[in-house]
């Protein structure tokens, strides 16, 4: 694998967590490259890391040892300012309960990460248009959360996760608050962004659904114990959800 291939790099990282004297280590010294464009699924036993995993190499939380690098810079060694001002702009996310915010019309959700980091309004509107459209949801961008069906407001996460154009996209359990057939269709959307050339990391519990990625980690105990490259299925022939 070529350097310049390599978007993400981590080396040694090891996440603690500790409740008074107990002390839990949920990462214990991973080492990961994952390739620009590539999809890579993320399975294992719940509580054994995945979702550590993807906060801590996304730069949400803190690591207690190792090195994160982003396009060649180490989000770990940045400032708290920087690194959530490089997160804004350099990262998506995708949560199974979709964290909009609820007082928020759908266009707004998806224009918030772009005003945060400073960019115009006028242009932060033109381009949540631009992606809102691309989700299917250009007629309801003025509807809040509360007046979205499940599968709607998952497709404004996703929205929300691209209109900054992202080096990654990081998505813990996309589909776990869906129908099987509104599942099967957020996947779908998620492959076609993949097939732009995004690159994408999935945490899912569902087999089928990781099944559907081109690379597929498997966590034990906070390691990866395989790292497999798959021959992809096709979204269609999964049947997606819980």
């Amino acid at each position: 694998m070529a350097e310049s291939d390599v978007i993400l790099s981590g080396r040694g990282v090891r996440k603690v967590y500790r409740t008074g004297v107990v002390e839990v280590e949920a990462l214990k010294g991973i080492d990961l490259d994952i390739e620009r464009g590539q999809m890579v699924m993320v399975m294992g036993p719940s509580g054994h890391g995945k979702t550590t995993l993807l906060n801590c190499f996304s730069g949400l939380d803190d690591i207690d040892a190792g090195t994160v690098m982003v396009d060649g810079e180490d989000i770990h060694a940045m400032a708290d300012s920087r690194r959530t001002k490089h997160r804004a702009e350099r990262m998506g996310f995708i949560f199974q309960s979709f964290n909009l915010i609820p007082v928020f019309s759908a266009i707004e959700n998806i224009e918030l990460p772009l005003l945060v980091t400073g960019v115009a309004a006028n242009q932060a509107r033109a381009r949540s248009r631009i992606i809102l459209e691309r989700v299917g949801l250009a007629h309801r961008e003025q509807h809040r959360p509360s007046e979205l069906s499940g599968g709607e407001q998952q497709r404004v996460a996703v929205a929300r996760a691209l209109v900054s154009e992202p080096a990654i996209v990081w998505a813990d359990e996309p589909t776990g608050n869906l129908d099987s057939e509104t599942a099967a269709q957020v996947l779908g959307l998620l492959h076609d962004v993949h097939a732009s050339g995004q690159t994408l990391v999935v945490v899912t519990h569902d087999a089928d659904i990781g099944a559907t990625g081109e690379r597929l980690l498997r966590m034990e105990d906070g390691r990866i114990v395989s790292d497999a490259a798959l021959r992809p299925q096709q979204p269609a022939e999964v049947k997606a959800g819980r």
